[in-house]
């Protein structure tokens, strides 16, 4: 009788304590897959983190939901790229009742007009440290994980722009062009890349004139170009019409913004996107 109500004392004990340690996760909402990917990778097991933007969704065109008004009123850190990569931001937290909220502007500070900023990764190791800041402030008894956690996925930021380093470096052709929005600046400073985008604003939304593709066809046949590249989420319409004339070929080249439904349930990650990428800029510029 004494053996079986200990056992029954333990087992409540038990699964009390996993109640509390469910309860005890911090539940951390961030707008795109870049930052939702950081996220995870610094808490790891310590929060519940959720990524606001629907799946399959194009990033610059998103308004957050009433279902998402509610999700960050329960939500201990709220992390956004900036005013300029979600314009939306602001005025959304402003108007959510939660006191106990953290909001993290994860880009701030950084001087240059292109919102994306994870694209340069010494950026996104900036990033990812503003990330493990805020989550040892929520939970400073995990504070020497989540820095531990940073310090390692900050190594692999590094050794993958040492990658890039390498193998962008030894390219025959160094002019990338891109059918959509202006969304490579950073990654082609980086690499020392000349960066044409057909469209000349950041946001997807604005169509290329005539005059910016008659333009591109004649950059793309001044220059030889074998291949353009196309965003992920976007239709190629404007990639398609200058494969058309030109009879270059198409790379697609990933800002990350977001992830598909397929992609996201089979846990694809940052650094899968950014390999990718490389694979394919190493095939359309010819690099050895």
């Amino acid at each position: 009788m004494y053996k079986k109500l200990s056992f029954l004392c333990l087992l409540v004990f038990f699964l009390n304590s996993n109640l509390i340690a469910a309860e005890k996760k911090q539940t951390v909402i961030t707008t795109l897959f870049p930052l939702y990917d950081f996220a995870r990778n610094v808490g790891q097991d310590n929060i519940s983190v959720i990524l606001l933007l629907p799946p399959g969704v194009e990033a610059h065109s998103y308004e957050p939901s009433a279902g998402d008004v509610v999700r960050v009123t329960e939500a201990d850190v709220f992390i956004y790229t900036s005013r300029q990569m979600e314009p939306w931001a602001e005025k959304f937290i402003r108007g959510i009742d939660n006191k106990k909220l953290i909001v993290l502007e994860a880009s701030s500070g950084f001087t240059d007009n292109d919102p994306h900023t994870w694209l340069d990764f010494t950026k996104a190791m900036i990033m990812v440290n503003r990330i493990r800041d805020v989550l040892a402030a929520r939970d400073p008894a995990n504070r020497n994980l989540y820095q531990a956690a940073a310090r390692q996925y900050n190594k692999k930021l590094a050794e993958l722009d040492t990658e890039y380093q390498g193998a962008l470096s030894g390219c025959r052709d160094k002019v990338l062009i891109q059918s959509g929005h202006f969304a490579f600046g950073y990654l082609a400073r980086r690499y020392h890349l000349k960066y044409i985008a057909a469209y000349k604003g950041f946001s997807p939304d604005a169509e290329p004139t005539p005059r910016n593709l008659a333009e591109l066809v004649d950059t793309i046949r001044q220059n030889k170009v074998k291949y353009i590249f196309y965003e992920e989420l976007v239709s190629p319409r404007v990639a398609e019409t200058l494969a058309q004339e030109t009879g270059v070929r198409l790379l697609e080249l990933s800002a990350a913004h977001n992830v598909s439904r397929e992609e996201l349930d089979k846990g694809i990650s940052f650094i899968d996107i950014m390999k990718a990428n490389l694979n394919n800029l190493k095939l359309g510029l010819s690099c050895q």
